[in-house]
């Protein structure tokens, strides 16, 4: 469980590592494609999902 804690969270601190990154771009007019900025948001707030349903099994 632990690993996949750690795996979790490396994911969500790699696509908030991307979403500076789509900012970056966007903000210099080099961003084509602005949903990927969404959609990364989307992907963080499911594996922040995953990770609180994770701490609730362990806590009960």
């Amino acid at each position: 469980m632990n690993k996949e804690y750690n795996k979790l969270q490396e994911e969500i601190i790699s696509l908030k590592k991307t979403i500076l990154n789509l900012n970056f771009q966007k903000s210099s007019g080099q961003l084509e494609k602005t949903s990927q900025i969404k959609n990364a948001k989307r992907d963080i707030a499911r594996l922040k999902t995953k990770l609180s349903k994770m701490n609730g099994e362990n806590n009960a």
